[in-house]
């Protein structure tokens, strides 16, 4: 049937227009239709993935709600409040630093011979053709037992110290000097913390900065150093792991308790509105900043106590042992490994918080930093 409308052709004809309609190719806004399938799977692997997590989260608050049955309501600060954050402390330090082992392991290896390899990649390359896997891992066992211990007195003790000088205080001088309270408290904690790992962290060393490792495990490095020196060989590198530790322990607990503040400061609300998942994500990227700083501190100290570990003479003085290092070295070489350090202490530090705060919230306790939680009154009796 004929149509009253002229055709595309006529009117082509009759004004001599050079369009040409697009019979297939999209337009620039239009859809790709290519893609839907990627689009379907992208959608698909979130939706998972929050299933997941809620899964997770739901069998997380489950485990933590039958073992707060079992350990009962735990009053904050008192003793068996410490006693869960001793533990917090072991499960956090314990496994981070067992978990870093091969970056220690290049790391010690170059601050006591910075000419052996020439980068970290190079050194786990060179380690794993001669040494096989075994021997990335090299002193693990130390590492495991020595920060173990250490993380339990190190968290444990600074909760004690941070409630007690704060009591001293007053709560007007405690808000007042509160960074001083952070530095005095983790400093405490850490001197005794040291007495803990020093003794495997001389076995670790050893075991680390000789090629191949003279010992077989912590067990077999244990009973040849007390055999040769005694008791006292395991802590002749307490003052300069001293010296490496305790302004390392300042700078992350006094760091990480600022930076979590500020950051809860600058986000809406205030931390308790926030999920303790969230939390938990706070305290990490808290905790990472603060290693980084943690680090750049301690690192002179660290090479030392690697020199001293490895090239100190038996009944050698430590000033004199300090100063010939010393002169080995010069100050360029306190800072050997610097940037491998500082990639390691910051995931440690990093994790190290995310786990004892995760501990914490298990345990049904408030997280690490920002506000702080006021006080439980003990219950009055009639």
């Amino acid at each position: 049937m004929p149509t009253v409308y002229p055709g595309l052709d006529i009117l082509q004809n009759t004004f001599g227009s050079s369009y040409q309609p697009k019979t297939n190719g999209a337009t620039p806004l239009q859809a790709r239709t290519d893609l839907y399938p990627a689009y379907s799977i992208v959608d698909d692997a979130k939706s998972k993935a929050k299933k997941l997590s809620a899964e997770a989260t739901h069998e997380f608050d489950v485990a933590s709600q039958k073992a707060q049955a079992k350990t009962g309501h735990i009053q904050l600060y008192s003793s068996q409040y410490y006693a869960a954050c001793t533990f917090g402390g072991l499960m956090a330090c314990g496994i981070t630093h067992t978990a870093v082992t091969p970056l220690d392991l290049v790391k010690t290896r170059r601050q006591i011979d910075s000419k052996l390899y020439k980068g970290n990649f190079q050194a786990w390359g060179h380690i794993l053709r001669h040494e096989g896997v075994r021997g990335v891992f090299t002193g693990w066992s130390p590492t495991f037992f020595g920060y173990s211990a250490q993380g339990a007195f190190k968290y444990g003790w600074y909760e004690f110290f941070k409630k007690k000088y704060s009591d001293l205080a007053g709560p007007e001088n405690a808000h007042k000097y509160k960074t001083a309270l952070y530095l005095s408290a983790s400093a405490s904690a850490e001197f005794l913390a040291d007495l803990a790992l020093c003794p495997m962290e001389a076995i670790k060393v050893r075991m680390q900065g000789t090629i191949p490792s003279q010992y077989k495990g912590t067990f077999d490095g244990f009973s040849q150093i007390t055999a040769k020196e005694g008791w006292g060989g395991l802590y002749k590198g307490l003052y300069p792991l001293w010296g490496r530790q305790i302004p390392y322990t300042m700078m992350k607990f006094a760091s990480f308790e600022t930076i979590v503040e500020k950051i809860y400061d600058r986000l809406p609300g205030s931390k308790s509105d926030y999920s303790k998942a969230a939390q938990t994500g706070v305290s990490f990227v808290g905790g990472y900043a603060a290693g980084i700083l943690c680090a750049i501190v301690s690192h002179p100290a660290d090479v030392m106590v690697s020199k001293l570990n490895a090239y100190r003479q038996p009944g050698e003085a430590m000033g004199a042992v300090t100063s010939r290092i010393y002169k080995d070295i010069g100050f360029k070489g306190l800072w050997n490994g610097l940037p491998v350090r500082i990639v390691m202490i910051g995931t440690l530090t990093g994790l190290q918080w995310m786990i004892y705060d995760y501990f914490k919230v298990f345990m049904g306790f408030p997280t690490t930093g920002g506000a702080a939680p006021p006080a439980e009154k003990p219950a009055q009796h009639s």
